[in-house]
């Protein structure tokens, strides 16, 4: 630490001794440039170079050179700038190298001063000397320094940009150098401008791989500029286009119906394939590549693969030619078995499944239609889905075959017997059966007693005692039921059901116990808005409309409440049972009020009666009771009287 103090001592020391000794040197030199300055005073003063007489000419020296006229001036001025070029800022010269260094090279340009270009921008030409002339963009006359500013990369920029825009103007050729691959293309440089190549025209071919191209000199047509971002676009398909063009024109021209040409696979698409007959391209549909059903084209064919084809069709003005492959073998129904016939069995693979049947390949290009009726002999369709997938491999029966129109219908439940047949013996009327839940509609429920045999049981053969407003109110789909065979139409194959029948009819019995005015307990399971449902005894269900619903407190009944109801209505053949709760208190209170009515006429009955005996006891006084009666009044009279006096 106390070194280091002592080291920026002498530092300091030294500092100020240097101080010192620049201001005496500074204080000397002043003294001898006032010297100075007096000398070179005096020295004027003395000099005959100043003339008290006329003005003085200062382009003259001692020896007379410089003295000349206004003409000679003018003529000698005239001379000396036509020794310069006249350049503007923001123009484009020519220059002649005159020197090259590490970093700079100098170019004259013909003006009062050399200008200097980075050599950098020279990169291009390993090869410069001096004495080479080269474009050079003016950026600027004089700088801050003086100095003429050239750039050689704005020379190159400016006419790369001229050269590009009057190639679109002309439509002319323009060659450039590919650099890079980027997203979607490629980039190329233009004479030192970068323009953009899209993939889709780099060829009139699909190219799956840019890198081949990069690092290649190509042919280009400028086909658009936009001046605002400075954007180039480019195409190299255009001129491959437009030789081809004329070669499509003569290959068209010597096309004919029928023809067989070798062709490369160009494309594959879902629709078909594109084919490269040799500088025209043709479209093999996909239902032309195989007499079979595929998929896909890229099944059958691959890219760049050689193939002969035969000439479909074609089109003169629009270049169009339609392509065929599978036209080069026979059809396959010309080869099909003499001995096929309706009811011959035939073995395939399903290759199509749609909503209304499937499609069986016996062999490829000759297939057959299994409709979804001939799947099952259940009358109950079903979806084809439920029967066959694509893919499997099953066997069928010829039902219709014909040749000419290449149509066949097959049908596979044929391959098992009919289940119709000798029907009546196994499911005779009044027979009860188990049946399966297939489906339902508004009215009734379709049931599958075995496999081919359905039956139909109504909504109204499902409860004797409730009432189904749908089905799957009372089953659903897949539930096992106990039926009664009730109808048999074994022509056309429908056989009416029962599920009630299985019991006996409960209304016989009921008619006994539901009598008119009898009152029952009940519980309400629905409201709506007519009346509600109610619950009774022996699982039977009434009806209480809206209002005979309300209590004696004036509310309504609300669902899961229990109640008595009295019958108003009872109807065996429509099933109809009508109750009422508000009758039950309203025929109290009717009861009561009668009973009222009933004793009031009793007591004035009795009343009446009690009169009657009056009168006739009045009748019957004699005059000693009424001289009796009359001495009982003037004395009560006289009590009164006393009272009043006091």
């Amino acid at each position: 630490m106390a070194k280091k103090q002592e080291a920026e001592k002498e530092l300091k020391a030294k500092q100020a001794e240097i101080q010192d000794t620049d201001l005496k040197s500074v204080k000397e030199k002043e003294n001898i440039e006032s010297e100075a300055d007096s000398k070179f005073i005096d020295e004027i003063k003395s000099n005959t170079w100043i003339t008290p007489e006329g003005d003085f000419d200062w382009d003259q020296d001692e020896k007379g050179f410089g003295n000349y006229s206004s003409e000679e001036r003018a003529k000698l001025e005239e001379q000396y700038a036509g020794t310069f070029n006249s350049v503007n800022k923001g123009e484009i010269v020519e220059g002649t190298v005159v020197s090259i260094n590490n970093k700079d090279v100098v170019l004259n340009i013909g003006f009062k001063s050399d200008g200097l270009v980075s050599l950098s921008e020279f990169r291009d030409l390993p090869e410069l000397k001096v004495g080479d002339k080269v474009d050079v963009f003016v950026e600027s006359r004089e700088d801050e320094n003086g100095q003429l500013v050239l750039s050689r990369k704005r020379a190159k920029t400016q006419k790369s940009w001229e050269a590009i825009n009057e190639a679109l103007e002309n439509d002319t050729i323009i060659n450039g150098f590919v650099k890079s691959r980027t997203k979607g293309g490629l980039i190329v440089d233009i004479k030192g401008v970068e323009a953009f190549l899209p993939g889709s025209q780099i060829d009139i071919k699909p190219i799956r791989d840019y890198d081949v191209y990069v690092g290649k000199t190509m042919e280009f047509k400028v086909v658009k500029i936009n001046h605002e971002f400075k954007n180039v676009v480019v195409s190299h398909k255009v001129l491959i286009e437009d030789d081809l063009e004329n070669q499509k024109s003569e290959i068209v021209a010597k096309l004919e119906k029928g023809q067989v040409l070798e062709g490369t696979v160009k494309n594959i698409t879902d629709f078909g394939v594109f084919i490269d007959l040799g500088g025209v391209d043709g479209l093999l549909h996909i239902t032309d590549i195989s007499w079979g059903r595929i998929e896909h084209p890229k099944e059958v064919l691959a890219l760049d693969e050689k193939i002969n084809v035969v000439v479909l069709d074609f089109d003169d003005e629009k270049k169009r030619i339609a392509l065929g492959l599978k036209q080069l073998t026979p059809h396959p129904w010309e080869s099909l078995d003499t001995n096929l016939a309706v009811g011959s069995k035939v073995k395939g693979k399903i290759v199509t499944v749609a909503d209304y049947g499937a499609f069986l390949e016996i062999t490829p290009g000759v297939e057959g239609l299994i409709h979804v009726s001939e799947m099952s002999w259940s009358q109950n369709l079903r979806s084809p889905q439920e029967f066959l997938k694509v893919g499997d491999e099953i066997e069928a029966e010829v039902l219709t075959l014909d040749r000419d129109e290449r149509k066949m219908s097959l049908g596979i439940k044929q391959l098992t017997p009919d289940p119709w047949k000798n029907i009546a013996e196994r499911y005779p009327i009044g027979s009860k059966h188990k049946a399966i839940v297939k489906n339902m509609t508004n009215f009734g429920v379709f049931v599958e007693i075995e496999e081919g045999v359905d039956g139909l049981i109504h909504i109204s053969d499902l409860s004797w005692s409730k009432k189904v407003n749908h089905p799957n109110e009372f089953t659903k789909v897949g539930e096992e039921l106990d039926v009664v065979v009730l109808e048999l139409d074994e022509e056309n194959r429908k056989l009416s059901l029962g599920h009630k029948q299985l019991e006996e009819n409960p209304w016989d019995t009921f008619e006994t116990i539901f009598t008119v005015d009898s009152v029952h307990e009940g519980t309400v399971l629905k409201v709506t808005d007519k009346g509600d449902i109610v619950a009774l005894p022996y699982g039977v269900e009434g009806f209480c409309p809206s209002k005979h619903s309300i209590k004696e407190d004036g509310k309504a009944l609300v669902a899961e409440e229990a109640a008595e109801f009295k019958i108003i209505e009872f109807n065996k053949e429509a099933k109809r049972i009508v109750i009422s709760h508000s009758r039950i208190w309203e025929d109290e209170r009717a009861e009561a009020r009668i009973e009222e009515f009933n004793n009031r006429k009793k007591e004035a009955k009795a009343a009446s009666n009690a009169v009657k005996k009056v009168k006739d006891s009045v009748e019957k006084s004699t005059l000693g009771d009424l001289d009796v009666l009359a001495q009982l009044k003037e004395q009560m009279e006289g009590e009164e009287g006393s009272k009043k006096s006091k």
